[in-house]
């Protein structure tokens, strides 16, 4: 498998590269800036001579050759481009051909390459008109520099060229240090998720001193974990009620048939039969609802459609006896988009649970609260359920008053999958009290029309 670089090294190692181009060009910066100051240099040293052989001229002590020290390039023409007098190293040199200062200003200066000149082919040329004292025109004075190269000073360019290794080195390290740090807290993180096991959900990662973006994601790491301790501990738990209530009917159905293959001649059929006869369909709806609280679990993607509440609970109400009377108060079609058969069930379950705790007596209400929500009650008269155990009826396999709940032919699981089948609706079930004041359990619906 492709292994791709920690992070830290794609880190220093993106550094260290924006550190070199940085450098580098900050190096080539500095080398202009030390080339322009090397042509500055150079111009004013051919214009201090420029000026001075100007002086000769004007006080008539200009001599030829001119008088300077050696390597001084300096050449006086007159009108015609004749030389008239030059520095010994301009001697027998060909005039030097720039052109002329415009009319309005005495002075040009000119970068000039290809002249002949003892010292190179490219020079800073100054030149000077001088009108003053002159009956035969005016005299030029061009003085010549040597143009600096592109490196005109190598001890400095080389001095500066060092730093760029040194930036490049200084980044990097600072850039591996600084993210080891950073992600120092991440190492122990992962060792410590390396270490939790399915046995071991109560251990957590140490959480950084600091809040910033490595503790944060501890602190979610952290949280992940109680949430996910909390759900194996509530599929363990459900785990062993499902054993139990699976264990129940089989343990009876195995107890009826052993009696009835030990002593046949004293064995009721019938009797026998119907007692069968019940725990399989007990067991038989344990398994239903299981399956249903997979399939909710697993995928809660159903098919939607537009479903008329008011339709399926007179339906349901319909479709088998009840053990008490159940009336349906509903303003019209209530309707809402969700799935058909899990909305059916919803309604199949709260009346289910209604009938088996209910006195006499199980009223349904269903109507719009307002134009984006349908609420359906469902209202029984029986003791009804403690504010502190209210919740609890909706936990898979709730064990409250045995007579209420298990042994009055429930699954335990019923309340818990008509929530879960209305949250998946993006509603709400919730018990509360009657409005009335009567006793009773009195359990609200609520979803959304669209």
């Amino acid at each position: 498998m492709l292994r791709h670089p920690e992070i830290r090294i794609r880190v220093t190692v993106t550094a260290a590269l924006v550190a070199l181009v940085l450098s580098t060009a900050l190096w080539v910066v500095l080398l202009t800036l030390v080339r322009d100051n090397a042509v500055i240099d150079a111009t004013r040293d051919a214009s201090r001579e420029a000026r001075r052989t100007r002086t000769e001229v004007v006080n008539g002590t200009l001599t030829n050759p001119i008088p300077r020290p050696a390597g001084t390039l300096v050449q006086v023409q007159d009108e015609a481009g004749r030389v008239v007098a030059a520095t010994p190293p301009m001697q027998d040199r060909p005039p030097v051909r720039v052109g002329r200062p415009p009319p309005d200003d005495d002075r040009r200066v000119v970068h000039s390459c290809g002249i002949d000149a003892p010292k190179g082919s490219c020079y800073v040329v100054v030149e000077l008109r001088e009108e003053e004292g002159q009956r035969d025109g005016a005299l030029f004075v061009l003085s010549l520099e040597p143009q600096p190269g592109l490196i005109p000073r190598p001890l400095t360019a080389a001095l500066l060229a060092l730093g760029i290794p040194f930036i490049t080195g200084f980044v990097g390290y600072g850039t591996w240090l600084s993210v080891s740090r950073a992600l120092r807290p991440v190492d122990g993180i992962r060792r410590k998720l390396d270490e939790i096991t399915a046995t071991d959900l109560e251990r957590r990662v140490p959480v950084p001193p600091r809040r910033d973006e490595v503790g944060l994601l501890a602190e979610s790491v952290n949280a992940t974990l109680d949430r996910l301790e909390g759900a194996v501990a509530r599929q363990r738990g459900f785990v062993s009620d499902v054993s139990h209530e699976l264990r129940s009917p089989l343990t009876a159905l195995r107890m009826e048939l052993e009696l009835a293959l030990a002593a046949p001649e004293d064995t009721d059929v019938q009797k026998t039969l119907r007692t069968i006869l019940v725990n399989t369909e007990r067991l038989s709806a344990v398994v239903d609802d299981l399956l249903a609280l997979a399939r909710l679990d697993a995928d809660r993607s159903f098919s939607r459609e537009a479903v008329d509440l008011t339709e399926i609970t007179d339906q349901e109400v319909l479709r088998r006896p009840r053990r008490t009377q159940i009336t349906v108060l509903s303003e019209g079609p209530v309707t809402v988009h969700g799935g058909r058969n899990e909305l059916a069930r919803l309604v199949t379950n709260l009346l289910d649970n209604a009938d088996r705790h209910a006195a006499s007596e199980v009223t349904v209400i269903l109507r719009t609260e307002n134009p984006d929500t349908a609420v359906v009650e469902v209202i029984d008269d029986g003791t009804g359920i403690a504010p502190e155990d209210r919740e609890r009826v909706f936990e898979r396999f709730a064990r409250l008053a045995e007579g209420r709940h298990r042994d009055a032919g429930g699954t335990g699981l019923g309340l818990a999958i008509s929530r879960d089948i209305a949250e998946a609706h993006r509603g709400s079930l919730i018990l509360t009290d009657r409005i009335d004041g009567v006793a009773g359990a009195r359990f609200v619906l609520r979803l959304p029309r669209n």
